[in-house]
């Protein structure tokens, strides 16, 4: 047998030549990827960031370069705004916190009610409770005020509280009752062999297990409650008892606005909020995809 009838046969070379010739479309890909996420991230931060450099002006600055750094930094513009906002600033941390722990609470119970019990008139109740996702909160200020009126919890924090409570309710109680329903029944059932009560199983099962999509909820709820200005504004009379949004319009100015302690003022109202999602950005991102993979 000849040398040439044992050589091996060439090996194509079509497919590392089609891999060489999408490489760089890949890398162009990627890159293309990358920058479209930087560009919204910052087109994102580029407002926080203005309003951070305004705060350190005076008027004269601000109507000279309103975006770019200007010398001298006025430090002064955040110890006007610290005074001014601090009061308000723990008068929104106790309505949100006491918000948002009472209406994950309501909802919680109210989703293992809709899920896991069967009475006459269920289901009616539920449609109207998902009729209130389609109403504009701007129609029931009236009828809220009114309310309010009636039952003396006009001008108070306690108020203010139950109201952003109440608000929160419909959405919270929407998303939970899809989570429960997905629950395994042979839980429940297993506990309800071993004599389990409701509000046992509901402490047991339900609570552990909604831990994900209950912190997506409470910090949603929470950033509602902070970020709210309409509820504040028929609710609160008293300057005193005014939320941090509310009581910002203190630093308009009735003739001069002063734009550098205005803006300080807002960086500070937004700082507890960032520090929440900072701190609950995985629990919220594990709430956001909970359910999104079934096995």
């Amino acid at each position: 047998m000849s040398q040439s009838d044992t050589s091996p046969a060439p090996v194509p070379r079509s497919t590392d030549r089609m891999a060489t010739q999408s490489l760089p479309m890949a890398l162009m890909l990627r890159a293309a990827k990358h920058g479209v996420i930087i560009g919204v991230l910052m087109f994102s931060i580029l407002p926080l960031g203005v309003m951070l450099c305004i705060s350190f002006k005076n008027n004269g600055q601000f109507y000279s370069d309103m975006v770019y750094p200007t010398f001298p930094l006025h430090w002064e513009n955040w110890g006007v705004a610290w005074n001014l906002t601090k009061d308000f600033m723990v008068n929104s941390l106790v309505v949100a916190i006491a918000s948002t722990f009472l209406g994950v609470l309501g909802a919680l119970s109210g989703a293992y009610f809709f899920a896991r019990l069967r009475m006459p008139g269920a289901n009616l109740l539920w449609a109207l409770m998902v009729l209130l996702l389609m109403m504009p909160t701007i129609s029931n200020l009236v009828p809220l005020f009114n309310l309010l009126k009636s039952m003396s919890l006009l001008n108070s924090l306690l108020g203010l509280t139950l109201v952003s409570c109440a608000a929160m309710q419909a959405f919270a109680i929407f998303i939970l009752r899809g989570f429960i329903e997905n629950i395994p029944g042979e839980l429940f059932e297993s506990a309800e062999i071993d004599g389990a009560s409701h509000l046992q199983q509901f402490l047991n099962i339900v609570v552990p297990l909604s831990g994900p999509i209950v912190g997506t909820i409470a910090v949603t709820g929470f950033i509602n409650a902070w970020n709210d200005y309409i509820l504040p504004v028929v609710c609160l009379r008293d300057q005193e008892l005014y939320t941090v949004t509310l009581g910002l319009t203190r630093l308009n100015g009735s003739y001069l606005k002063e734009w550098g302690p205005l803006m300080a003022g807002f960086t500070l109202s937004s700082v507890p909020v960032i520090i929440l999602f900072v701190f609950s950005m995985r629990l919220f991102i594990r709430g956001m995809t909970e359910g999104a993979v079934k096995g």
